[in-house]
């Protein structure tokens, strides 16, 4: 069963729909975006008896803004409550405690930011909205000097982003504190199958231009990166199993991996893969693994066979956030064109409505390994060559 909503559905996950006759909750927010009256769609209340009478039937969701939906009318299931200990990044960290004694987190309002005592926190630290997406509001702290520039940085932040998406996605009233984890992060879509055990299909490794960088600019998935981190990272996913006792549950995790290969979790992202139907669109352009149906069919990636023509090449998720310094309001257009003038071999690329959303659009693209300084261009722009002002 599938949930559709805004911000965005691609163009794959609708053919993926459609072929496989997968059933598609018929919410006005799905109809509205989806205009094909030929797929399998459900009546909500069809929806919701489907669940009731088979608890375990496996749910993928396109966007966290259905998770008010599941919230409201499958309070009955398993799924609200799967859903919470994960979206709440400190019901996570509490729920992953025992594994990691030594690693700080600190919970606090958005009201007593102010009077927290910062003598008392480990720098470098992170801080972030309890309840967040795409990067939004995180900074990160290296010493006490800069802790009033971000305070009011992220006051700033906050009437600017707190509309841009539900509460249940992104909720401004709590932040977390938490140490910064060295070693390399990286994004993993997988999910956990019929009988709990946690099948990968995709590792990304989530590229930084710099020590302060938090963006969400680029990730980049190779043969190299999937047979270098696949065993840790899976074995991983068992601990996230059998803490949270997952089966037919389909995630998002960010983890960093240490130089000693100590896998830790940062966020653990329920009912879906990275968000704009990136990630799991991404696994089908690189290595022809439709996400959607391996999941929804239990189906598991012969990774081995898949990789052996995969050498030589990177494939790439780009994200054309707005880092120019100019607000929606000062920009008349994007040039597009140029951006795909300046890879090597873009795959496709979705252009975005800059004045409803802090980004100008999202770029997949294939880089020979050789060729990153296409991919190092693009991490440390700030995008002012491709932006024409009013």
């Amino acid at each position: 069963m599938i949930l559709i909503d805004k911000p965005y559905v691609s163009k794959f996950l609708i053919k993926t729909i459609k072929e496989n006759n997968f059933k598609i909750v018929a919410t006005t927010e799905a109809k509205q975006m989806i205009a094909d009256e030929t797929l399998n769609w459900l009546q909500e209340s069809e929806a919701i008896q489907l669940i009731s009478k088979n608890p375990n039937h496996p749910i993928y969701s396109n966007s966290e803004n259905t998770i008010s939906w599941v919230e409201k009318n499958l309070n009955f299931s398993k799924f609200p409550k799967q859903i919470e200990v994960f979206k709440n990044k400190i019901l996570f960290r509490e729920l992953v405690q025992d594994i990691y004694p030594n690693y700080f987190f600190l919970g606090v309002k958005f009201q007593d930011l102010d009077s927290i005592s910062i003598d008392k926190l480990p720098f470098p630290f992170i801080i972030k909205p309890a309840i967040g997406f795409f990067s939004l509001g995180v900074h990160k702290v290296d010493k006490p000097l800069e802790w009033k520039k971000v305070l009011e940085k992220i006051k700033q932040e906050i009437t600017h982003i707190k509309d841009f998406y539900p509460n249940e996605v992104l909720n401004t009233n709590y932040f977390i504190i938490e140490e910064c984890i060295e070693g390399e992060e990286y994004a993993i879509d997988c999910y956990f199958n019929k009988d709990g055990k946690p099948i990968v299909l995709n590792i990304l490794h989530h590229i930084f231009s710099s020590g302060k960088d938090v963006s969400d600019r680029v990730y980049t998935t190779s043969k190299e990166i999937i047979e270098n981190n696949i065993e840790e990272i899976e074995q991983f996913l068992k601990i996230i199993r059998e803490k949270a006792r997952l089966s037919n549950f389909p995630v998002h995790v960010e983890v960093r991996i240490t130089n000693q290969g100590l896998v830790i979790p940062i966020e653990v992202n329920p009912l879906r893969f990275g968000g704009w139907c990136t990630t799991g669109d991404l696994s089908w352009y690189a290595y022809g693994i439709n996400s959607y149906e391996y999941f929804l069919k239990n189906k598991t990636p012969n990774w081995e066979e898949i990789l052996k023509v995969r050498k030589g090449k990177k494939y790439s998720i780009v994200i054309l956030n707005n880092n120019s310094g100019f607000s929606e309001n000062e920009i008349a257009s994007f040039n597009y064109e140029q951006v795909l003038k300046d890879f090597e071999k873009p795959m496709n690329l979705r252009k975005v409505d800059f004045n409803e959303y802090p980004i100008f659009g999202i770029l997949f693209t294939e880089t020979t390994i050789g060729n990153e300084k296409e991919l190092d261009q693009i991490l440390t722009s700030n995008l002012r060559n491709y932006i024409n002002l009013k």
